[in-house]
C-alpha cells in the first residue's frame, strides 16, 4: 500500500520555524519527483517547493524563496521542508506529494501533475 505520512507541523509565533517530514512507504522514493504544497481553508491549493529525484534540482514558489528548504532523503525515504521566519500569511495544512514523472519529465509545482499525496499537516502562525 502506497502511502505519504506528514508530521512535524503545529503552532508558531510569526519569525519562528518548523520543520516538517514526510516519509513514503509501499515504493521507492528515489523514483519520484516531490513536492510540499500547502492550502488554507477557502483558498486553493498551491505549490511552495519540489525537488528532482536525485536532489539536483529545486524549484520555490516565489512567496516562500529564501525562507524555506526543501530536501530529500532517498535511503530513510523520506522528504523535508525547513520553514524559517514563519509569517501569518503561512498558516495552511501541507501536504507532501509524489510525481511519478510518466505524465511529464519536467519538475513542476503544479499540483494536477502529482500522482500520490499525503493528509497533510497543519502549520499555524500566529501571535
Amino acid at each position: 500500500q502506497l502511502r505519504l505520512v506528514e508530521s512535524g507541523g503545529g503552532l508558531v509565533h510569526p519569525g519562528g520555524s518548523l520543520r516538517l517530514s514526510c516519509v513514503a512507504s509501499g515504493f521507492q522514493l528515489d523514483q519520484y519527483a516531490m513536492g510540499w504544497f500547502r492550502q488554507a481553508p477557502g483558498k486553493a491549493r498551491e505549490g511552495v517547493a519540489c525537488i528532482s529525484t536525485n536532489s539536483g534540482t529545486t524549484e520555490y514558489a516565489g512567496s516562500v524563496q529564501d525562507q524555506f528548504t526543501i530536501s530529500r532523503d532517498n535511503a530513510k525515504n523520506t522528504l523535508y521542508l525547513e520553514m524559517n521566519s514563519l509569517k501569518p500569511e503561512d498558516t495552511a495544512v501541507y501536504y507532501c506529494a509524489a510525481d511519478d514523472l510518466h505524465g511529464s519529465p519536467w519538475l513542476t509545482l503544479e499540483p494536477d501533475e502529482y500522482d500520490y499525496w499525503g493528509q497533510g499537516t497543519q502549520v499555524t502562525v500566529s501571535s
